[in-house]
């Protein structure tokens, strides 16, 4: 029998709770569950009884924050849970207190401070434990800044207080930046005068000003550099001493004699082994001692063999057969492999550290958004304040173009503020008293007065900033092709070169024992993984190269890995899919009077002092239709509603309906409701009246991004689905959904939103593919597998996304995929490659063909496959850069 049950949620506070509650209620057979996160009510429909205390349990699965209310009982699922302290029929708070716990709103929506979604006053919790658990968790996220991770996350949350490398995988621990502005204050004419807030010199009495802290220099990548310039001056002399003679004439050997040459070699090889590689040497040890065979145990175990039979080859030579012997006698040293194998190795991990050191850039260039200073206004007197000492309730006065301090409502004042670097919308949004203002945001050119309601940890900008932090740090494990494959291919070679030792000593032949050692280490040799290293980091290189030629920067090599596997692909709107700037749409005649070209050509001339982007798009269009722009007198800016002046004998009057209504200029029903209607396509409308009679309207619009639409449907032809998430409003975002075909698509999103729908799809098993341009983007480009930015969006978006279009053209997404399919390809050649001749190469190096044909391979045939291996893997590589891109 079918059965409907309603019961009230709590802890429910945005769309991502919302999903994740509905996903796991559904998770219970028969269970088919809707919630309603405004209600916050889920609806369970089942076909058979199913008990209360199941479907809680369930929701314990996802830690025990939401809680059910049994419908046949006043008490919450559990005991432990609090009541609200207050309990008001039909009210709303918002659960994070921004303006206290007294304020409370009769209707349901979002909070004008936080934007989170307001909640029932009866189903939040205001015990001081749940405030203090926040508070707690904020402290351990900065308490844990300054510290060392694995960016494979490969001991989960642990951390270590000094840099190094991970004991399971072998890579180089990451440092956790830190989420918050440090600045000082010195004197420009005496610097040894600094302090910690603003202030006058104590010595000739000027204000001190702020100094920025540079960028912190990444000394692990200058330490590599370094190291790698040495290995390079050591490898190359070793590399011609030891190659040169193959050349005609035998150069090396008229000028240096061949015992010479071997000592040379050994001494250059010293520095590279016990110095600037050494790391790798360790690496491998703490692989064997922990078994966690990975790239540094072939690379430890192949360069240590080769190095220990070129060093037994100088001193003892007498002992080697004479099949492994050359013409005049000598046996063939191999440092030059191992200064080879091993620098390039160390340029491997030059070239990743590179890319690692830029990992935190999305944050620095977040905190430089918040302002240094701020002047607090108090009994009427103006004071500079260090950010860090504005408290809840100050007054702080914000000048024309400054940043706003923190996040707050302004108490006097109104002026355009500039939020496209927090919301990604490029249009200006006016202030006036009682409105919310966001810090980092910039203040038009009008001053504010406005009343700090969140500071420090709590501001929008600070919740970003971690959001950017804890994302970076919470990627999956990126699954390398060749760490895979090493842990099959090591110890296979290991198993052989000891029974290879193991069966030659046992032969009872003469020189078994050097014969034994000789193949063993033949076999090390030959395996060594000089084209499987090479495999991936040279099909990167070319596949970063070839990006770059098409307008495609490439910051991760693993981003190129990812994008080959994704299955969504997940859009913003403004900058990604539309340009960003506002053109003009439609221009309607009200007015007999006045012909539409009439209508643009008053509204662009009384803009012409504007500075709005709206007056911009007026102007832009002016100029396209070669109008001339009228004189205009008595010009005044109307701040929040529009502009005003005279032109001839006309008194013209531009901007919203509001500013209609204040100046008794009437509209009729049928003009109110085209507007309306322009305002649900996603125009931005302005009315224009003259001598206070309606003439007319201009909307603007912004338009799409060349080739959007078609690059959208190439992805959803390649099996791609399509999602868009954006701030916008609902309706622009359906409508320029369906110009472009998207059927998945989500608006009025907070950067928290778009990085829970990002999570959300990766919980499903999600390949996603992120693409933005703004700061409220940078959190979510930072959780995709693989994020795209825009090169005409914010700095912050940039370096919080992988992979950057230098044009900010669409069509360079898709390129950008289909490199990604030709590289993986590409590497698995490599692979091939380096495969084959192991497969070749192992057995005989092992001797098994010794008595049945005679062959035995030297060392010096194995280092000549292996360097044969390492060439066809490079020319392989090397294709890449003719592969088309369309």
């Amino acid at each position: 029998m079918h059965k409907h049950i309603t019961y009230k949620v709590s802890g429910m506070t945005c769309g991502g709770c919302r999903n994740m509650v509905e996903k796991k209620l559904n998770e219970l057979e028969g269970v088919r569950a809707k919630v309603n996160l405004e209600r916050a009510e889920a609806e369970i429909h089942t076909d058979s009884p199913i008990q209360f205390t199941e479907l809680q349990e369930k929701l314990n699965d996802l830690g025990g924050q939401y809680q059910l209310q049994d419908p046949h009982s006043d008490e919450p699922a559990t005991s432990h849970q609090h009541q609200a302290e207050v309990s008001e029929s039909n009210q709303y708070i918002c659960p994070m207190f921004c303006e206290g716990k007294d304020k409370t709103y009769a209707e349901p929506g979002n909070c004008p401070v936080c934007h989170m979604h307001l909640r029932p006053v009866e189903k939040v919790d205001f015990s001081a434990e749940y405030q203090q658990h926040n508070i707690h968790s904020a402290s351990n996220r900065s308490a844990q800044a300054g510290k060392y991770y694995c960016p494979m996350m490969c001991e989960g949350d642990k951390v270590y207080d000094e840099f190094g490398y991970c004991p399971v995988c072998g890579m180089n621990l990451e440092k956790i930046p830190t989420t918050s502005l440090a600045v000082t204050f010195s004197c420009p004419m005496h610097p040894e005068i600094v302090q910690d807030h603003p202030g006058q010199c104590s010595i000739c009495g000027m204000d001190l000003q702020v100094n920025q802290p540079d960028p912190e220099e990444d000394k692990h990548y200058q330490d590599l550099l370094k190291k790698f310039w040495i290995s390079l001056a050591c490898t190359i002399p070793v590399f011609i001493l030891s190659m040169g003679d193959m050349l005609p004439g035998q150069p090396i050997s008229q000028f240096i004699p061949y015992h010479i040459q071997s000592w040379l070699q050994l001494i250059f090889t010293l520095p590279v082994v016990f110095y600037t590689c050494w790391m790798f040497f360790e690496r491998a040890w703490t692989s064997f001692k922990t078994w966690n065979l990975n790239m540094f145990s072939l690379i430890g175990l192949g360069s240590a063999a080769a190095f220990v039979f070129s060093l037994f080859a100088l001193f003892f030579p007498q002992l080697f057969p004479s099949e492994l012997k050359g013409h005049h006698g000598e046996v063939h040293l191999y440092f030059e492999s191992v200064c080879v194998i091993l620098t390039l190795v160390l340029l491997g991990q030059l070239m990743e550290a590179k890319a690692h050191s830029r990992t935190n850039a999305a944050i620095k260039e977040l905190i430089k958004l918040s302002p240094a200073e701020a002047i607090l206004v108090r009994d009427g007197k103006e004071t500079k304040v260090s950010i860090h000492q504005v408290q809840q309730g100050d007054v702080l006065k914000v000048r024309a173009g400054d940043k706003i301090p923190v996040d707050g409502i302004v108490s006097e004042g109104m002026s355009a503020i500039d939020e496209s670097m927090i919301t990604g919308e490029p249009i200006p949004v006016e202030k006036v008293i009682g409105d919310t203002v966001i810090a980092g945001t910039i203040n038009g050119n009008h001053e504010l007065l406005m009343e700090a309601k969140r500071v420090g940890t709590e501001t929008l900008l600070a919740q970003i900033i971690q959001l950017v932090n804890d994302a970076s740090r919470s990627q999956p494990p990126i699954q390398k092709l060749t760490d895979k494959v090493s842990k099959i291919f090591v110890p296979t070679v290991i198993a052989i070169a000891l029974l290879t030792f193991l069966v030659w000593i046992m032969l009872a032949i003469e020189n078994n024992v050097a014969l034994a050692f000789s193949n063993m280490l033949a076999v090390l040799i030959v395996a060594c993984p000089c084209a499987l290293g090479l495999a991936t980091p040279m099909s990167v290189m070319v596949g970063i190269g070839k990006g770059a030629k098409n307008g495609i920067l490439i910051k991760h090599a693993e981003a190129l890995e990812q994008m080959a596997k994704a299955d969504v692909l997940v859009v913003d709107k403004t900058g990604t899919i539309t340009a960003g700037k506002p053109t003009v749409s439609t221009i309607q005649s009200w007015n007999a009077q006045f012909k539409e070209q009439d209508i643009l050509q008053i509204a662009a001339s009384v803009n012409k002092s504007s500075t709005h982007p709206l007056a911009q798009a007026m102007l832009d269009r002016a100029h396209e239709l070669q109008l001339a722009l009228l004189d205009v007198s008595q010009f005044e800016n109307l701040s929040g509603r529009g502009v005003q002046g005279k032109i001839f004998h006309m008194q013209v009057l531009l901007g919203t309906l509001r500013l209609m209504k204040e100046q008794g200029i009437s509209l009729n029903l049928e003009q109110e409701q085209q507007i309306d209607a322009l305002q649900l396509e996603g125009n931005s409308v302005s009315i224009l009246a003259i001598d206070h009679q309606i003439a007319g309207i201009i909307a603007a619009f912004d338009d799409l991004k060349e080739n959007s639409k078609e690059v959208i449907q190439k992805f959803q032809q390649e099996g791609l689905d399509v999602y868009m998430f954006t701030g916008d409003n609902q309706h622009t975002a359906d409508l320029i959904a369906k110009m472009v075909n998207i059927k998945q698509v989500k608006g009025n999103l907070l950067p928290a939103d778009k990085l829970e729908g990002i999570k959300k799809l990766q919980g499903d098993g999600k390949v996603v593919i992120m693409m933005g341009d703004g700061i409220n983007d940078a959190p979510a480009l930072t959780q995709a597998d693989v994020g795209i930015a825009m090169g005409n969006g914010t700095d912050v978006a940039i370096q919080s996304s992988a992979i950057t279009l230098v044009k900010g053209n669409l069509s360079a997404v898709h390129k950008a995929y289909q490199l990604s399919k030709a590289m993986i390809r590409n590497i698995k050649q490599n692979l091939g490659f380096a495969f084959l001749y192991n497969v070749i190469g192992i057995p005989v190096a092992a001797g098994l063909f010794y008595f049945s044909f005679g062959i035995l391979m030297s060392p010096m045939i194995a280092a000549a496959a292996m360097s044969l291996s390492s060439v066809s893997v490079i020319l392989n590589s090397l294709r890449l850069n003719n592969r088309k891109l369309n």
